[in-house]
């Protein structure tokens, strides 16, 4: 049978929960119960019987936990078929904002607080931005997704917006149209994005623990035509439902009989040469890498801006 990351978290949870039961989040400990048992007898099911054949068989219940890898695959496709119901006939732009390095250690701990100042800064400076009349000159559009993890599981909060080339302008009641290959300017953005989040942070407690260095930074925004957004959507769609990792990049596992000492192995394309390669972490590294991209109990991780 192929490995699935239910098998791991059973052969190894219950020493991780031994040694961090401190420490883990109710978040983390919920995910883990519902990858180990989805699909099992623990949450129940249906018996069907052929009555020709006299045949047997048993479905059990998934879990239906966003973090787990056997669920939420029809929720991604609902969803991108309803959003390529709402695209307009205008060119699109896909536009990522991503945390510094220096903040992610804060994230990571404090993950409700700082995901969402990500969102509102991000959205934010965007909306500011694009109605100066240099640019768009009105109201525009967002659908925004988190993403917490590179191909490799490592830890690098970052969101992605589709975004319609152009806006709304309420005073004339018209629709100003970006130029086709260019939304707004990035250097400019990127100030405007770390003013305003550390604007917003400074509301919080957390501001004085921020390395007064992180102001001074560049921070990254991208921002790249997509065509008519058909193609960035299902790019965007897996990562609606879908978690770190799947099932099928899954390689081996070697068991020593410690977590400490017992390894697992995945595959994962880089995103530069799209060349495949394979990761070989301690399972106790394994789950904690994973773990660190289960959200909080619930949190929003798509959300609408401007006229959408």
């Amino acid at each position: 049978m192929a490995l699935e990351l239910a098998d791991i978290f059973r052969q190894y949870g219950p020493a991780y929960r031994q040694k961090y039961a401190s420490k883990l989040l109710p978040s983390h400990r919920q995910a883990m119960w519902a990858i180990e048992h989805c699909r099992t007898e623990a949450l129940g099911g249906q018996v069907y019987r052929c009555a020709a054949c006299d045949e047997t068989r048993y479905s059990y219940h998934s879990c239906r936990n966003r973090h787990c890898p056997k669920c939420q695959q029809e929720q991604a496709q609902e969803w991108l078929q309803l959003q390529q119901t709402l695209l307009l006939s205008v060119p699109y732009f896909l536009l990522t904002f991503t945390l510094p390095a220096q903040l992610r250690s804060i994230a990571s701990q404090n993950q409700k607080c700082i995901y969402n100042l990500l969102f509102r800064a991000s959205a934010q400076a965007t909306q500011q931005l694009t109605r100066d009349p240099r640019f768009v000159g009105g109201q525009i559009g967002m659908v925004g997704v988190l993403h917490t993890w590179t191909r490799n599981l490592a830890y690098h909060p970052h969101v992605h917006y589709l975004v319609p080339g152009g806006g709304w302008h309420t005073d004339s009641q018209t629709w100003r149209r970006a130029h086709h290959n260019f939304f707004v300017p990035v250097k400019a953005l990127s100030r405007l994005f770390r003013a305003t989040f550390q604007r917003l942070l400074q509301k919080t407690s957390l501001f004085p623990q921020i390395p007064p260095k992180v102001w001074q930074q560049d921070w990254v925004v991208h921002c790249k035509p997509v065509g008519n957004g058909q193609t960035a959507l299902r790019y965007l769609a897996p990562y609606i439902y879908r978690v770190a990792l799947s099932n099928r990049r899954l390689v081996r596992m070697q068991n020593t009989g410690s977590m400490q000492s017992s390894q697992i192995t995945f595959q994962y394309r880089t995103s530069d040469t799209g060349q495949l390669k394979q990761c070989t972490l301690s399972a106790e590294k394994f789950i904690q890498r994973f773990l660190q991209h289960v959200l909080p109990r619930g949190f929003v991780k798509i959300r609408y801006y401007g006229f959408f």
